[in-house]
């Protein structure tokens, strides 16, 4: 067996490259970026902006009267997180469980995000969840949405999750009560429920946020965020043909991960659109193969899982010797790289870190080279391929993949207006948007502006008030840094669980991490009901203990972090007194297996140790 076992080797990487120039090069890119203000150059959906969060664009709430109730568990969101949530509660006979959802269905994400020409952008066969249990194959390598919704209705209908679930309705308010030892949920429908516990599952990216440009009430134009997208203006679907644009001229202000795959559908719609770009992305080709029903054939129980964890190894381990990388993708391409070049040493095992590190850093030069060159192969314009070049490295932010967006550009109707030198488009007007002084008419503005992920924690989790005992808020509570046990509890917050990136191990797969933390709350939940207790709560001692792990064994990425041009993945390169701040929140240093080994053993003790039972 090669090094690689049997699955892909290193590609083909420029070698040709001066290293110190690229870092100078680097360094001046993030410079001419940074915002003193860092994240709160974004503003929060209020008031005007409201709609473009709280107003469903494709299921019409229907009325109905309030709930009053008690109940075991509420589980509050239903994507990802809420439905493996409640999925493992349901295999730990907790029955009573009701999720509650803004959106009109299940789905999360894959809900709200119907843009044109969505897909996942790291492969389905790790990404989507369940897939085993449900005995379901994705169509192809990266599904498309729908695809990723149906199966989110299909987990729902499956685990008999719709006949408690509550559609079309906002958790407003949620406040500990000591003497019915609940949890008071208020709703944006009048509901008084009752929980026993809760499940904070609403997942880092559901509430869509705007850039807080001077004048963007002002438009009078029709706008709308990409997760809202409104179709009965553009008309068309998910496929694009987006018909009711061959008049308009449009906007798009971001060129993130949604931003690459509507661009293409626009480009070929739209009278003539411009695309508004503060940093590039990295954009590799796609290659999204249909699903192999040979390969099918082969597959084993357990594959899902043992594939998840192989590409943890070859992304967020960096490298995997004699592991064959079976995902072989962008994603695993440096991983790759880096294997070849510690496995051709004399004595790989005597490499010492800060060589690897040396090497680790060279090999991201050359990728992120190589994706620069393409573009000069595949963009006509020299300027506007010089413009759409990323010089940061590789995981500075979301890889991405497609094979239509580059190309876009060398159509006459596209112009791409670069705005990296004034760190952002200048302001907007009732007719459109200026930049470097051009006012840029338009009649429609599409923010592809991301979503609430390093902001404050209120603004994340879209809730106006979370007390705890003696009305402790959560949001002071967390303000200077998360306080948990094992990433799911806090002291002060009885019968509350979170899910997500707090202080837990991260897996390079989301999904991977919620089936765990699901798992992991349905145990806590089952066993307290079991042992007729009312009331589960985190010792302050087991949670200090906790806090201090995660301290010592924390992997300091902030040298990288600080190298990298700003964007969420870290917090928008600090700024507004808030410092970076990581989206994976503060991982466990040792890594998610062994996270997942950690909680495991806890659980095989059973005596629930750190936590208080009443």
């Amino acid at each position: 067996m090669s090094m690689f076992g049997n699955g892909c080797g290193p590609t083909d990487v420029p070698t040709d490259i001066d290293f110190d120039w690229l870092r100078q090069k680097y360094r001046q890119e993030r410079e001419k970026r940074l915002r003193p203000e860092g994240s709160k150059q974004y503003i929060e959906l209020t008031d005007e902006f409201a709609d473009f969060y709280e107003v469903d664009p494709y299921t019409p709430v229907q009325p109905r009267d309030p709930i009053t109730e008690e109940i075991d568990v509420a589980v509050l969101g239903g994507g990802f997180a809420g439905l493996l949530a409640a999925v493992h509660l349901k295999k730990a006979g907790v029955d009573d469980v009701r999720i509650i959802e803004l959106g009109g269905d299940f789905g999360g994400v894959w809900y709200w995000n119907r843009y044109p020409g969505i897909q996942c952008d790291n492969e389905s066969y790790c990404y989507i969840p369940l897939l085993e249990e449900l005995d379901y194959i994705p169509s192809k390598k990266f599904a498309d949405g729908p695809e990723i919704y149906e199966h989110c209705r299909n987990i729902g209908k499956h685990f008999g999750l719709y006949e408690k679930a509550i559609f079309s309705t906002q958790v407003k308010a949620m406040r500990w009560d000591d003497e019915m030892k609940r949890w008071r949920l208020a709703t944006n429908r009048g509901d008084d429920i009752r929980a026993r516990f809760v499940v904070m599952a609403s997942g880092p990216f559901h509430r869509p946020k705007l850039p807080g440009v001077p004048g963007i009430k002002d438009f009078k134009g029709h706008s709308f965020h990409s997760s809202r997208w409104d179709y009965e203006y553009t008309g068309g679907d998910t496929n694009g043909n987006l018909y009711k644009l061959r008049d308009k001229k449009v906007a798009v202000i971001g060129t993130g991960a949604s931003a690459i795959q509507i661009v293409p559908h626009l480009a070929r719609d739209a009278k003539h659109l411009y695309v508004f770009q503060r940093t590039p992305s990295t954009v590799d080709a796609r290659n999204n193969t249909p699903t192999d029903p040979e390969w099918v054939k082969t597959l084993k129980p357990g594959w899902q899982k043992e594939r998840q964890r192989n590409f943890h190894a070859w992304t967020f381990e960096g490298m995997a010797l004699g592991q064959p990388d079976l995902v072989c993708d962008f994603w695993t391409e440096l991983g790759r790289n880096v294997a070849a070049r510690v496995a051709a040493l004399p004595d790989p095992a005597a490499l010492k870190p800060e060589e690897y590190m040396a090497i680790r850093e060279e090999e991201n030069f050359k990728l992120m080279e190589r994706l620069r060159r393409r573009i000069d192969e595949i963009v006509e314009d020299p300027e506007t391929a010089e413009k759409l070049k990323p010089y940061y490295h590789f995981l500075c932010k979301r890889p991405l993949s497609n094979d239509d967006y580059l190309p876009a550009f060398n159509r006459p109707n596209v112009t791409l207006v670069d705005v990296s030198d004034t760190k952002g488009v200048e302001r907007i007007t009732e007719k459109g948007i200026v930049a470097h002084g051009v006012e840029y008419e338009v009649d429609c503005i599409i923010y592809a502006s991301g979503f609430e992920i390093t902001t404050d924690i209120k603004r994340r989790y879209s809730i106006e008030t979370i007390e705890g005992r003696g009305g402790l808020s959560l949001f002071d509570y967390w303000r200077d840094g998360y306080k948990t046990f094992h990433g799911m509890t806090s002291h002060g917050f009885p019968n509350q669980f979170f899910t997500g990136f707090t202080q837990v191990g991260i897996s390079a797969n989301i999904s991977a991490n919620y089936e765990l933390q699901g798992e992991h709350i349905a145990y806590i939940i089952a066993e307290a009901l079991k042992r007729g207790a009312t009331v589960v709560e985190p010792t302050k001692q087991a949670q200090d203990a906790w806090c201090r792990t995660i301290k010592e064994t924390a992997v300091d990425t902030s040298a990288f972090d600080a190298e990298c041009t700003p964007g969420y993945y870290n917090n928008e390169g600090g700024g507004g007194g808030e410092g970076l701040r990581s989206h994976l929140g503060e991982p466990y240093g040792p890594g998610f297996y062994a996270f997942a080994d950690l909680l495991a053993e806890w659980r095989a003790r059973g005596d629930l140790d750190g936590l208080v039972l009443q």
